[in-house]
């Protein structure tokens, strides 16, 4: 006998369908209904609420083989043979991420397409796989951020057992796997929470849709119970949160922590039992280091948080963009102050705010792996009306400058999927909602965002156009041709200096020192005895070192040490790591 668990404070009368059985749930304290019924795994089930005909998914169904408005089906969790048993985990510090998509990372868009590449994450020298989210959605194929079935795997993409698989054959390879989870809105497709019970409110809302109700102590537990589910159940070594300035918790400060303090209390907890290090990343456009400083201050106690500002500096310094919120960025003077300081809007005026944004990191508490930095990443690329990556947008020669500079940071440098090989293959926003009304409404919305943020909209795609998600998937083939494979024998190499010179690794952001001439276009940035040196200007220039030159490391093109050591001359658009030697005593 099985016994099914379900919230619906409102409801007069609930039934369990399971199988082919009826059961009456009975009313239990805070607004639940238990039932039982003989349903082994595998057994299909659902509920209906009072007078309803309708037979309505579980809230916390971990498997939805129908799809989010379809009956769930009873899963097993202890049942998947794990081989992963010696796995310890890895640290944040030190990490090199990839983010990618699930259903545009291979041409079979499923976890197990997934895994035939991941001999190629291992070759590049990552450490941390993040996904974006795999929880069910409406349609076949999403960005994931549309969820609505947030106990569940989405099922075209290979279901819970799938996603299983996945992360243990990461954990046989080395490989640490952080999930992408959202908690601050729910998605408008299959969306059937509001007829259980008030897990939204409309009192605040966000771009998404109505926010999910954090003043109710259930809904809190959900999210705390989902977390802790992927962490345990799914094995995962951590989870990146999204939006979380989205989050509106009215019951912080008034004898509650803040829900995200409260996940990072319960991911703590968790970790200590299981003995492995389970970070929480917090997606956070408020610059505010309140995220991760400790709770014993007042602060979240999360691990990392993304740091978009450092993605802007060097994404307009590449690019020369200056549109929308790139608007402060793009001079050498921006990006040493961002690299020193984590923030540029730290508290000072942001012009695309238009009002004073952020507040100062403390940079001798703080070190740099708990910001999270990219040249590119799912949003940079896809929130752009075409989809166009880097490639589109700089000279093979500024993309080279830039991973050299991403892999020599005292952040925590991630990659976006095919970044590594410059890929061509555009990457744009796309859905298959089965709702016509909703999906005839996406387009316009999107074009309407985008016109605001300055894109030019000529080439977007209608996200529901199914070429919008055929064309995004990564073409395999682009690595084995020479311009593709330059580049991703660059990264390789500079992912293997990181992890052999501490130096590079080092996040006392109190230890950045930074020269640049804005006019002359050439930047140094210092890291120990080491200076990643790097000339943006269309000729060569002559880079200052402070400190003999010593062993040239790894340079992108041309690269001659002057007469006197204490400096070096770069070709055009050239970026090298050198290593100086000690001053000789007396010269």
């Amino acid at each position: 006998m099985t016994t099914f668990l379900v919230w619906a404070p409102a409801a007069r009368r609930v039934v369990l369908r399971a199988g082919g059985r009826t059961a009456t749930a009975v009313p239990a304290p805070g607004g639940w209904w238990t039932a039982h019924a003989p349903a082994p795994p595998g057994t299909d089930y659902g509920w209906q609420l009072d007078d309803s005909p309708d037979v309505l998914p579980d809230p916390r169904a971990a498997w939805l083989p129908h799809g989010v408005d379809g009956r769930a089906r009873v899963y097993d969790h202890a049942a998947f043979p794990w081989s992963d048993g010696r796995w310890t985990g890895r640290p944040l510090a030190g990490a090199v991420l990839y983010e990618l998509h699930v259903g545009t990372f291979s041409p079979e868009g499923t976890f197990d397409g997934a895994v035939a590449r991941l001999h190629h994450l291992v070759e590049l020298g990552v450490t941390h796989v993040e996904v974006l989210p795999v929880n069910a959605v409406g349609g076949d194929w999403n960005w994931g951020y549309d969820g609505v079935g947030w106990y569940a795997v989405h099922e075209p993409l290979g279901g819970p057992d799938g996603f299983k698989r996945f992360v243990d054959a990461c954990h046989a390879r080395g490989l640490a796997v952080v999930l992408d989870v959202v908690y601050n809105h729910v998605g408008p497709s299959g969306n059937h929470l509001p007829r259980f019970g008030p897990y939204l409110t409309a009192d605040a809302g966000t771009a998404w849709g109505d926010v999910v109700n954090l003043g109710e102590p259930t809904v809190r537990r959900f999210i705390v119970e989902n977390a802790l589910m992927w962490l345990r159940d799914y094995h995962l070594d951590g989870l990146r949160l999204d939006a979380v300035h989205a989050l509106v918790d009215p019951l912080a400060g008034h004898g509650h922590p803040h829900l995200l303090a409260e996940l990072s209390a319960a991911a703590e907890r968790l970790a200590a039992e299981l003995g492995r290090p389970l970070p929480l990343i917090a997606e956070s456009d408020l610059n505010d280091p309140v995220m991760i400083e400790p709770r014993a201050s007042g602060g979240y106690g999360l691990d990392a948080q993304w740091d978009d500002d450092v993605h802007h500096a060097l994404h307009a310094l590449l690019t020369g963009e200056r549109q929308g919120y790139y608007a402060d960025f793009g001079s050498l003077t921006v990006l040493a102050k961002v690299l020193r300081d984590a923030f540029l809007h730290d508290g000072r005026f942001s012009t695309f705010r238009r009002r004073p944004h952020g507040r100062p990191v403390d940079r001798a508490r703080t070190p740099g792996h708990r910001f999270v930095v990219c040249l590119q990443n799912h949003d940079q690329v896809g929130n752009r009306a075409a989809g166009e990556r880097l490639t589109e947008l700089a000279s093979p020669a500024r993309l080279r400058i830039g991973a050299v500079l991403l892999l020599s940071l005292p952040f925590t440098p991630m990659l976006w999927m095919g970044e590594e090989w410059a890929a061509s293959t555009r990457w744009p926003y796309f859905t298959s909602h089965p709702d016509p009304v909703l999906a005839a409404a996406i387009g316009p919305s999107r074009l309407e965002e985008f016109r605001r943020h300055g894109w030019d909209t000529s080439a977007m795609i209608d996200p529901q156009d199914p070429a919008a998600f055929r064309t995004a998937r990564l073409d395999w083939d682009e690595p084995t041709r020479p311009e593709h494979a330059e580049m991703l024998g660059l990264y390789r190499r500079m992912i293997a200096l990181r992890a052999a010179e501490p130096e590079l690794r080092d996040g006392d952001l109190t230890a950045v020192a930074c020269g640049f001439d804005e006019d002359a276009g050439w930047f140094a940035l210092h890291r120990g005895a080491l200076r990643v040196a790097v000339n943006l200007a269309g000729e060569p220039r002559r880079v200052p070192l402070s400190g003999p030159a010593g062993e040239v490391l790894l340079t992108t093109g041309p690269v001659t040490t002057m007469p006197d050591g204490a400096a070096v001359e770069l070709g055009a658009e050239t970026a090298a790591v050198v290593r100086t030697r000690p001053a000789t005593p007396g010269a």
